[in-house]
């Protein structure tokens, strides 16, 4: 079976998730199984913004990150 497209799945801060796959369809997904949480994909083989998924991963991290961890970022 031939590996599916390229992509990252982060998850989305409350209501952000049905902006960004109806702004962008082609770049933004709900994945299967982790959408419903929330979650958001990210096409990474359609020439993406390196700096905005930066943002995005950092963004995910700080919603699903233990407090602890959290506070050692800032």
């Amino acid at each position: 079976m031939p590996p599916g497209p390229l992509a990252r799945r982060c998850k989305a801060a409350p209501g952000n998730q049905a902006l960004m796959v109806r702004a962008d369809p082609g770049r933004f997904f709900v994945p299967p199984y982790v959408g419903p949480s929330g979650w958001i994909g990210i096409h990474l083989d359609r020439n993406p913004d390196w700096t905005e998924i930066g943002e995005l991963m950092k963004d995910s991290y700080r919603l699903v990150a233990p407090k602890r961890l959290l506070s050692s970022m800032e």
